[in-house]
């Protein structure tokens, strides 16, 4: 096992606590603010984790990548996840919430997150399993 190999399954171990993390309490009944600003916190390492596993899964097949949009470019062009628009939107909104609050915005982003977000990272958790067991 080289280096690359061994980086992209660590960082894939961290994605994972924190991506179960999330689905443990997106479905929380009557969120309050600490409820809400708890989810948008494991959604931003979740995916901060998931475009990071993309760069070096991408890196271990001998692509080069430099951001996380190209990342997620370079992703969605080799079929590896389904929708790259949903992904480019979760980065915007990743970094909105990083950088702000308003009580409005975490309510429409914990609804994108669930709706939208989620069902996205479920899908390349998946897909990052299967290439576990490869």
């Amino acid at each position: 096992m080289n280096k690359k190999d061994i980086r992209w399954k660590q960082r894939f171990q961290n994605f994972e606590k924190s991506y179960k993390l999330l689905k443990k309490y997106i479905n929380m009944e009557d969120m309050d603010e600490l409820d809400r600003a708890g989810i948008i916190q494991f959604f931003e390492m979740s995916f901060e984790l998931s475009w990071k596993v993309l760069k070096d899964f991408l890196e271990y097949n001998g692509y080069l990548v430099k951001s996380p949009r190209e990342a997620i470019k370079l992703a969605f062009q080799l079929e590896f996840i389904d929708n790259g628009e949903h992904w480019l939107k979760a980065l915007e909104d990743r970094n909105l919430t990083v950088h702000t609050y308003d009580e409005n915005t975490a309510m429409e982003i914990v609804k994108k997150i669930k709706e939208i977000y989620l069902p996205e990272l479920d899908k390349f958790y998946e897909n990052m399993l299967k290439e576990l067991k490869k």
